[in-house]
């Protein structure tokens, strides 16, 4: 019986030794890791047809979906070290609403990040934009990428929040991949969605997570320009 014992023992610490050896190595290979948890803003008024730092903002459906988002981060075992949005105004709505959930976060905003249209492969996006916009939009987020996707600068681990836009994200998300960005419109991307990119300390890149909604249920999720049925946030009137 005293064999029986001591045999298990044995078996238990091959099995645990290793594990804690692995976990070991990889939080050494994660120190100084950089995070970026990129955020599509929520439904906005596309009836709207003011300028976008003013009006086109977020509908009572945009806010719930902020509300759910700032929940996932909430709910997340890290500590996040800043919290930045684009200028307009559905992307700085979506912004404020997760802000209060972590008050400690002074909120701010870049010009870069701004929702535009880069060059894509598709003609009939193509036919509307102006050959001078194309290249200021690409300007723009190449600018971005080169400020906001860096190693940590001070070796430790960082996890920023960026709050932006479709078009904006998904460009990244082909640098992440080193892909054609021209290739950008070939994803889908939800509102209020989670993208993930963690930058390790030698500068190399990894795509965590693409356009999560899991934190939505299926009849509050929209795709801004996509084919969404009509979603309100209201009590339904007794027929």
């Amino acid at each position: 019986m005293k064999n029986f014992y001591i045999i298990n023992v044995i078996y238990l610490l091959l099995l645990v030794l290793p594990f804690n050896l692995y976990s070991q190595i990889s939080s050494e290979e994660q120190k100084g890791t950089r995070t970026i948890y990129l955020i599509r803003h929520g439904e906005y008024d596309q009836t709207d047809s003011t300028d976008s730092d003013i009006g086109k903002k977020l509908t009572p459906l945009g806010i719930a979906q902020a509300r759910l988002v700032s929940t996932r981060l909430k709910g997340m075992p890290v500590e996040f070290s800043s919290l930045t949005s684009s200028t307009m105004t559905r992307a700085r709505e979506t912004a404020m609403v997760i802000s209060q959930d972590f008050p400690e976060l002074k909120l701010q905003q870049s010009t870069l990040i701004r929702e535009c249209t880069p060059p894509t492969w598709r003609k009939d996006i193509m036919a509307d934009e102006t050959e001078s916009d194309l290249n200021m939009c690409a300007k723009n987020l190449e600018a971005a990428f080169t400020e906001y996707f860096l190693p940590s600068p001070d070796g430790n681990d960082r996890n920023d929040i960026i709050v932006c836009h479709g078009n904006v994200i998904r460009y990244f998300v082909t640098k992440i991949l080193k892909a054609d960005p021209m290739s950008w419109l070939q994803m889908s991307i939800a509102n209020c969605s989670l993208t993930i990119i963690r930058i390790l300390p030698d500068g190399s890149m990894k795509l965590a997570a693409y356009n999560d909604i899991g934190h939505i249920p299926p009849n509050m999720q929209t795709e801004t320009g996509g084919n969404n049925s009509p979603k309100e946030l209201m009590i339904p009137e007794n027929k």
